[in-house]
């Protein structure tokens, strides 16, 4: 796809940022596959219309999903670049107006089968307007089912490393978003330990291009160590059970509350591509809740109350 062929004229910052996001999908897929011996992401390459429907929509994307591995449970990396008209509803949740836009981004989420391993997510985006508005979003989150604090300080700190050589201040306000923008209101507790999460980044494109590459360059740095550390610790019955009910929490949230998700549903987005964040396995238990002083009850107490870590 050129940009001649969508009604938004994409900006070169448009066409570069595209191409360093399906740069670090291919990095972060070859990184994530060395853990598993027999398994593989399975590439998808998927097209949206081709824009001289009503809405002039178009755009296209690869999905690489693995699924069943002996570490990796489920775990889905993908980019996207569309292009279109935006919904007036979708609009006025955003606050901008209601003209053709182009998006690029990159999504990624890991569900390790291990309950001692925690989740991960990510996504980095940019997104322009017909108009010339423009802007960089994205985030990168934990979501742990038991507490390592080793893990989660390793993780924060390899962020704050990475935001420190942008700007020092970004760390601690984008921690701060993060916490707030990751967190069950109807259950009164974070998602998971957090990270960091920034959206509409405007004015000094260059500069935030940058950041998002720096931090969607750590993303390896911050969770592979963690993966490395857990796949092999021993777990049984009792924390898959755990792990299963925590992965509902996961679920709520992207149901619920993520932007991410309403978008692609309200942009007429590939379902596959939207759903392959949620995890394979899940239950939900009525007023389930954890024993007193457990390892699970400790996880709660955390989410309860989101701290610093570094």
């Amino acid at each position: 796809m050129t940009p001649a062929q969508h009604t938004v004229e994409a900006k070169p910052l448009a066409e570069r940022a595209r191409s360093y996001f399906e740069g670090l999908q291919q990095k972060i897929c070859l990184a994530l596959e060395s853990f598993e011996s027999d398994k593989k992401f399975v590439e998808d390459r998927w097209e949206k219309a081709d824009g001289r429907n009503a809405d002039k929509s178009g755009g296209g994307g690869m999905s690489r999903v693995l699924e069943g591995g002996k570490v990796i449970e489920k775990g889905g990396v993908l980019t996207s670049t569309v292009f279109g008209g935006l919904p007036e509803s979708l609009a006025l949740k955003m606050n901008i107006p209601p003209t053709t836009y182009y998006a690029t981004g990159i999504s990624l989420i890991i569900h390790p089968l291990s309950p001692m391993a925690p989740t991960v997510h990510a996504n980095f985006r940019y997104f322009e307007q017909a108009h010339g508005d423009s802007w960089f979003g994205g985030g990168i989150d934990l979501t742990p089912f038991y507490v390592h604090e080793e893990d989660i300080k390793h993780f924060h700190a390899t962020l704050k490393t990475a935001c420190d050589k942008i700007n020092g201040e970004y760390y601690p306000r984008f921690k701060k978003s993060c916490d707030e923008y990751f967190y069950l209101k109807h259950r009164e507790e974070a998602r998971g330990v957090g990270g960091l999460f920034f959206d509409y980044l405007r004015g000094e494109q260059e500069h935030y291009f940058e950041f998002v590459q720096t931090i969607g360059d750590s993303f390896l740095d911050a969770y592979l160590p963690i993966i490395d550390r857990r796949m092999n610790e021993p777990w049984g019955e009792r924390e898959r059970a755990w792990q299963l009910l925590r992965r509902g929490r996961y679920v709520e949230f992207n149901l619920v509350y993520d932007r991410g998700t309403t978008f692609g549903l309200e942009t007429k987005g590939r379902i596959e591509s939207i759903f392959v964040s949620l995890p394979p396995k899940v239950e939900w238990h009525y007023n389930a809740a954890p024993e007193p002083g457990s390892r699970e009850a400790r996880l709660v107490e955390i989410l309860k109350s989101p701290r610093e870590w570094v």
